[in-house]
């Protein structure tokens, strides 16, 4: 039986989909907020509804505005930002007079100290949150600051969108002529050694709620983690406790780093939100029911929950998606499949949460055809990852054209 109802922001992330799972297999109705009829997380049978708005990257006043009816309706007890439109909501509150009391995100000034690598990055140098070696380029000298091999960033992007990896000046130039087109701000950064990390956490105005670390132990495109293996890291959360301390952080925050043999973390971005948290809730630590609480006035605990190690999760699809993404050929495709749903090492006693189809038969439907789509033609996966970011990214621009 559904006891409440919440909406979600979007619903084409991987991010929507494991809040999906995760709040519908509790008995938590949900209904997407969507651009698109069909987006990833209605294929679920815990999906109640996808409710149309107009696209937040061409119509942001119209999305806020369509966002604010559904709240006025009284049929959700929440609002969950799920991707990057958390920015956004922080950034319009104005067209939200009926959020109140459902939305848990920071100050809009806030997140312009995270939001963007350079800011970030910045911020990180203040606190004395260990990072590698960074410079702004201002111009091409700037581009040899680091040394080679280097990262080159464009201030905004997402989902592995707009960064590249170079070995040479020349790369390097390329790289920020192609980054920096129109004007917009780019950053070197050296390699950082180690396993990839991620730390989430939830704040209640500065105060941490909650926390959870794990570590990549399958690669899904842009070098993302489709497959996590729950970590304990002290020490990055107490990076991430004295980072969301200094903004009065409200709301989810996560942040990417990597750890090396030594205990020694480097931080590498900053995501203000939460982001895929299938993980965190299998080892205990249920970041979407908290976000509903913290939203809602409703009881938090009063000392950080830390979710505990060991617990590993993968996401078939985007393991998948990943290989195709490396190799380019169907092999790499078949071969990803047979090790995840074997869970062969170092996926073994693995749990599925992005596609968990034992409990949520619907969410079959989209694995098939994203699969299908990879084994017809292996080098589709940067047109099926390009189509789910368009369709929940946010840029500077779209700020830009709330506020004027």
């Amino acid at each position: 039986m559904v006891r409440e109802r919440v909406l979600l922001s979007e619903g084409s992330s991987l991010t929507a989909r494991e809040t999906m799972t995760i709040l519908g297999s509790r008995g938590i109705g949900v209904d997407v907020a969507s651009a698109s009829g069909w987006p990833l997380a209605s294929f679920s049978t815990w999906c109640r509804g996808v409710r149309r708005v107009p696209s937040a990257g061409r119509d942001p006043v119209g999305y806020l505005r369509a966002i604010d009816a559904l709240l006025a309706s009284g049929r959700y007890r929440a609002l969950l930002a799920t991707h990057e439109q958390a920015w956004l909501l922080a950034a319009g509150r104005e067209h939200l007079p009926h959020a109140s009391g459902r939305l848990a995100v920071a100050e809009v000034s806030a997140f312009e100290q995270v939001q963007s690598k350079i800011a970030f990055a910045g911020l990180c140098d203040e606190l004395g949150i260990p990072q590698p070696a960074w410079h702004e380029v201002r111009c091409e000298a700037d581009l040899d600051r680091v040394g080679y091999p280097a990262w080159i960033k464009a201030a905004y992007s997402t989902a592995g969108r707009g960064v590249k990896r170079v070995g040479t000046h020349a790369e390097a130039a390329s790289a920020w002529r192609a980054l920096g087109a129109d004007g917009a701000a780019v950053m070197v950064q050296a390699p950082a050694r180690g396993a990839y990390r991620q730390v989430a956490a939830l704040f209640d105005r500065g105060r941490l709620i909650a926390a959870a670390c794990s570590e990549r132990i399958g690669l899904g495109v842009g070098g993302s983690a489709a497959a996590r293996l729950s970590v304990s890291d002290p020490t990055a959360v107490d990076a991430v406790h004295r980072l969301g301390r200094r903004l009065s952080w409200h709301g989810g925050l996560t942040c990417d780093y990597f750890a090396d043999d030594l205990g020694r973390n480097r931080f590498i971005e900053c995501n203000p939100r939460t982001t895929e948290p299938g993980n965190a809730a299998e080892a205990g630590v249920n970041l979407p029911l908290l976000s509903i609480a913290l939203a809602t006035g409703g009881r938090l605990p009063r000392t950080p929950l830390i979710a505990r190690a060991g617990v590993r999760t993968r996401s078939t699809v985007a393991l998948a998606l990943g290989a195709a993404e490396r190799r380019g050929s169907r092999r790499a495709v078949l071969r990803s499949l047979e090790r995840a749903l074997r869970r062969r090492p170092p996926l073994q006693g693995s749990r599925e949460v992005l596609t968990p189809v034992g409990g949520d038969p619907l969410s079959l439907a989209p694995a098939l055809v994203v699969v299908g789509s990879l084994l017809a033609r292996p080098r589709s996966v940067t047109a099926l990852a390009d189509s789910a970011v368009s369709a929940y990214a946010v840029t500077p621009r779209i700020i830009d054209r709330l506020r004027s």
